[in-house]
């Protein structure tokens, strides 16, 4: 199947996956939380980093990790409530956001321990780029690329799953085996229908702007305001996407059962199903 087929699978499953989101359109307060707990702690460490000076040796690597464990859990801890959320959904149930973060919370220690091994990557491929200018960059690049694909179901194991940290790995491979094309077609999906409502975004400031070009300083807090709003919406959107196709497919992959709102896309000859796939899509895109 080639790359543009996978694409346009992908916009099936992005589309169906629009569907769930206007239904529940609660789910977005998981990416709104995710994103104000990442800044606000952002916004904490590069206050203190501003005043220190961390030099380029393990003082600055040991500061990284603890910035990439943290980071890593804010957004792993956030994708894991809308997991449990979107499955809720799925079973024609209305997710509560209290009662999807308290399932998120009782998964803290595994995600902590996916945010420490993920952390260690993160420093040892930072490490990896920093040691040549263009050799290490390349490396660091694919090391990066096959990191992220291993671990695409990682958050859905860990919220679906009781498993050890090595199975959280183990199960996300085998589901990415399973469904690698579509996986990354509706990576590649969503990224291009966040792009172009980030776009989107991009044009209502730009409107806005002109209309309030003579207001001086009102005019660019209005700019502000209600640009600065249609691209944040745009990414809360596109995050909330991910989030549900990728529950999509692992519940599929892993139940061989297709969830509400995806019923009429014939997930079994996606190239994931159990029962063995030709690798061609069936049914309705």
């Amino acid at each position: 199947m080639g790359i543009f087929r996978r694409i346009s699978i992908g916009f099936g499953l992005a589309r169906r996956s629009g569907r769930v989101l206007r239904a529940h359109p609660n789910l977005l307060a998981f990416p709104l939380l995710g994103g104000l707990a990442g800044l606000a702690f952002v916004m904490t460490v590069f206050g203190g980093l501003f005043l220190a000076d961390l030099g380029s040796g393990p003082i600055m690597y040991a500061t990284l990790f603890v910035i990439y464990v943290v980071e890593t859990f804010i957004a792993s801890f956030f994708t894991a409530a809308l997991v449990a959320a979107t499955r809720e959904t799925f079973r024609g149930r209305e997710p509560t956001i209290r009662a999807s973060l308290a399932i998120a919370w009782e998964k803290r220690w595994q995600l902590l321990a996916w945010s420490i091994v993920a952390a260690i990557v993160g420093v040892i491929i930072r490490g990896i780029e920093e040691s040549s200018e263009i050799g290490g960059t390349i490396l660091a690049a694919l090391f990066s690329l096959a990191w992220g694909v291993m671990t695409y179901f990682v958050v859905p194991v860990i919220v679906f799953e009781e498993t050890s940290i090595t199975g959280m790995f183990r199960e996300s491979g085998h589901t990415i085996k399973r469904t690698w094309g579509e996986s990354l077609g509706t990576l590649s999906a969503i990224s291009i229908v966040t792009f172009v409502l980030v776009l989107g975004g991009v044009a209502v400031a730009g409107v806005t702007f002109l209309t309030f070009a003579g207001a001086g300083l009102v005019g660019i807090l209005v700019t502000i305001a209600i640009g600065g709003t249609a691209i944040v919406l745009a990414y809360l959107i596109g995050q909330a996407l991910t989030g549900i196709a990728k529950t999509a497919l692992y519940v599929y992959a892993t139940e061989d059962e297709a969830p509400e709102f995806f019923e009429d896309m014939d997930f079994n000859r996606l190239g994931g199903g159990s029962q063995g796939s030709s690798g061609m899509l069936g049914g309705r895109i």
